[in-house]
């Protein structure tokens, strides 16, 4: 595996830290391996964890440290909205977490998505990350994309980072927002003080997030957001940024009053669209709100 540091705002971090926050290992794991001389940067091998990182480090890490972690096929339930040859379209649960990571080894989409495909998966992710092209976060709910050979790994991946895909999320947001829409454009990376949690940032990535407001209640907001990039965390911290939290999300917000019961941000990515591999015909997919979604709806419709 071959890390880059491409961003500016990850330089002077510990070795250690940002191979354990770019990939799936554990800090432990990595700390071993790199005082055992398993990790080079730049070509030379370096043994202290302490190392800080440089923009353009080249961090190579052994492929046999990558196989020591591969992942078991495991028979989960699946939504599966559409799949042929080349994509499977998933309308993933929340809670569920996508590929194994710190502390979730099994029960995620990926040990559901290898019992179910068995071999035909793409590879360019390696064994943590079999046929995913993109992904969303555990306690967010709504479509995701699996490729199922490497050919549309790649046009998928292209389409994702050309932006030429449409993606859309619903969500309900903190306070009431009085524009009926709007553009949301700047930059965004690893906030400093919580290595966590993302933030805007002049020397981050351009995340730019359009939302139109679907329905407004006394102390809430229903919005459609829709990506035009696909930064991590985007909306969530978008939604933070301009003093609209999402409800539930305890990372960027605190426990929410009327919603005490709610943990987890509130949010649904219901459509995708992108042009298929292998047919090159334009393909729509849309999921319904989730349970716990219309709930909430219902209840403040309700209560105003």
């Amino acid at each position: 595996m071959i890390l880059i540091v491409s961003d500016k705002a990850n330089e002077n971090i510990r070795l250690d830290v940002y191979i354990t926050e770019h990939t799936d290992f554990t800090r432990s794991f990595v700390s071993n391996n790199i005082k055992d001389s398993r990790v080079t940067v730049n070509g030379e091998i370096v043994t202290k964890n302490s190392y800080q990182v440089k923009l353009s480090d080249v961090i190579f890490i052994e492929d046999d440290i990558i196989k020591e972690l591969d992942v078991e096929p495991e028979d989960l339930y699946l939504d599966i909205k559409y799949e042929d040859d080349d994509i499977l379209i998933i309308n993933k649960e929340r809670g569920m977490v996508v590929h194994p990571s710190n502390g979730h080894h099994s029960g995620t989409l990926v040990n559901a998505v290898m019992a179910h495909c068995k071999n035909n998966l793409s590879s360019i992710n390696g064994v943590i990350r079999p046929g995913i092209v993109h992904r969303i976060d555990k306690d967010t709910s709504g479509l995701i994309c699996i490729c199922k050979n490497d050919n549309s790994h790649k046009n998928i991946a292209k389409q994702f980072m050309e932006h030429t895909n449409v993606r859309k999320y619903k969500t309900i947001v903190k306070g009431r927002i009085k524009e009926d829409n709007g553009l949301i454009k700047n930059f965004i990376s690893r906030d400093k003080k919580n290595r966590l949690r993302m933030a805007v940032n002049d020397e981050g990535k351009l995340a730019i997030t359009e939302y139109q407001v679907l329905e407004r209640f006394r102390d809430y907001t229903y919005l459609e957001c829709s990506l035009y990039t696909g930064r991590t965390h985007q909306i969530r911290v978008h939604m933070k940024h301009i003093g609209h939290p999402v409800l539930g999300d305890q990372l960027y917000s605190s426990t929410d009053k009327n919603f005490k019961y709610v943990c987890g941000q509130v949010l649904h990515a219901y459509y995708m669209e992108f042009t298929h591999p292998n047919t090159q015909e334009r393909v729509k997919f849309e999921s319904e709100l989730p349970a716990y979604f219309t709930e909430i709806l219902e209840i403040l419709r309700k209560n105003g």
